[in-house]
């Protein structure tokens, strides 16, 4: 998912975009180490799109392991 796109997103819907991109990870981990991968270049773009995931939360001061959205005192 494009960087423009995820600002674009409600704080739920980036949280289940977080929960969605690190699934997809794991499976292609899970092909990769059995051998049934055939892009690998694709483990590189998941981890981008985990990573382009976490940062937005973390800017917005979300807690990813609560179901309900805590912003911190300092971020407002």
């Amino acid at each position: 998912m494009k960087p423009n796109e995820l600002n674009d997103l409600s704080d739920d819907a980036l949280l289940a975009q977080v929960r969605d991109a690190r699934r997809e990870l794991f499976g292609l981990r899970m092909k990769h180490a059995t051998g049934e991968l055939e892009n690998t270049a694709a483990l590189s773009s998941a981890k981008r799109d985990v990573a382009r995931s976490l940062t937005l939360v973390r800017r917005r001061g979300l807690d990813i392991n609560s179901t309900t959205t805590v912003r911190s005192a300092t971020n407002g």
